[in-house]
């Protein structure tokens, strides 16, 4: 359960054979068995297996390994730049500490693995990045004046569909109608950002998937 946990989409007995160190046959009997005892699954051999959306697994262990990757995960979301994404790191460790078994609360203040603080002034220029972020979760128009790196600034309405967060830069890829491609700005040089009350036509997903596949990236289970 804990293995189809971490996929959004079916995946095979084969994978799950070889992920868990187990034979096709063993990932089919538990299949089966989990089935008969209510587990909310779909799928079939051969196609794949994953959790029906919407469903609800007991919270598990961590291990120690877990637990530094969390930590270590939300440290690095607070120096981003957004507000929003830091308080609700911090506030999601604190349900996971919570609704475990055991309280980690002790375990994740003791881990020693750290993101450098750096310059407080690369935080003060991605003051666009929450309501760019917002936009991009309700599929609405943005309108920019961004200024490129020679200096010359222009207008764009953009379709924002994806953000990255590199160090030391944030980088919006978006479905630009003035170049009627895909087109990427970095969030420091936007000078201004409006974000228009409608949806842009195109679902998010179906240009997130487009633009992978232009630029070669594989799709992440």
């Amino acid at each position: 359960m804990d293995a189809l946990r971490a996929y959004r989409h079916p995946v095979t007995a084969a994978r799950l054979a070889e992920q868990l160190g187990v034979s096709e046959r063993t990932i089919y009997r538990d299949i089966r068995t989990l089935g008969e005892l209510g587990a909310p699954l779909e799928g079939e051999a051969g196609i794949g297996y994953r959790l029906k959306a919407g469903s609800f697994l007991p919270p598990l262990m961590f291990g120690v390994d877990e637990i530094e990757a969390l930590v270590l995960g939300a440290r690095w979301v607070r120096r981003q730049g957004d507000a929003g994404l830091a308080a609700a790191a911090q506030s999601a460790l604190a349900r996971i500490a919570a609704a475990t078994p055991r309280d980690l609360r002790d375990d994740m203040a003791e881990t020693s693995l750290w993101v450098p603080l750096g310059d407080d002034a690369s935080a003060v220029s991605d003051v666009h990045v929450q309501p760019v972020r917002e936009a991009i979760r309700y599929q609405q128009r943005l309108q920019l004046s961004y200024c490129d790196e020679q200096g010359r600034a222009s207008e764009r309405m953009v379709w924002p569909f994806a953000l990255a967060f590199f160090e030391g830069k944030r980088l919006l890829a978006a479905w630009c109608e003035m170049r009627s491609a895909y087109r990427h700005f970095r969030i420091d040089r936007i000078l201004a950002v409006q974000t228009l009350a409608e949806r842009y036509p195109v679902r998010r997903g179906v240009l997130l998937k487009s633009w992978r596949a232009e630029l070669g990236i594989r799709e992440e289970s």
